[in-house]
């Protein structure tokens, strides 16, 4: 019975270690947000754009090359502008980035007095949309017609 006991014993260390090592091993492969890139038509239209009415700030570049722009969007994740579409193409909202202020109120006066248009999810010019849980949203377009998201999720 006690040689039972301390099977069962070494089954269980064994088997906690194991589970321990597969977590450590899983939170090395955990990916987080670098960044994203968005292929542009008008490089220096669009980089005003996420500049002047995003707030957006631009970070150094590696390629110096005058074909891309690069924003902070978050403590480790960046916007990469990059120069070279062929055409402004149309985008579907469902396909967005997604920004949070801490007051969307401030932020829609700021679009309002650049006559930035912006909209609800349904399409209500001026609309804010509201979550389930609470959090209210808009929606604009860049100037090829990305869609943005803005919301003010506290997270």
């Amino acid at each position: 019975m006690k040689s039972l006991a301390m099977a069962f014993l070494a089954i269980l260390l064994c088997s906690g270690h194991t589970l321990f090592a597969q977590k450590n091993a899983m939170a090395g492969m955990h990916p987080t947000l670098n960044h994203i890139a968005v292929y542009v038509f008008d490089l220096q239209k669009q980089a005003d754009f996420y500049h002047d009415v995003m707030y957006l700030d631009t970070i150094p570049e590696p390629f110096h090359d005058g074909k891309h722009v690069w924003y902070r969007i978050g403590p480790h994740s960046q916007l990469h502008l990059i120069q070279g579409a062929k055409a402004v193409k149309n985008h579907d909202i469902n396909t967005h980035i997604c920004f949070s202020v801490p007051n969307l109120k401030a932020f829609i006066e700021h679009l309002s007095n650049l006559g930035v248009a912006y909209q609800s999810w349904t399409g209500e010019k001026h609309g804010i949309t509201k979550r389930q849980d609470g959090v209210q949203q808009i929606y604009l377009q860049d100037t090829e017609g990305n869609w943005i998201e803005v919301n003010d999720d506290r997270f």
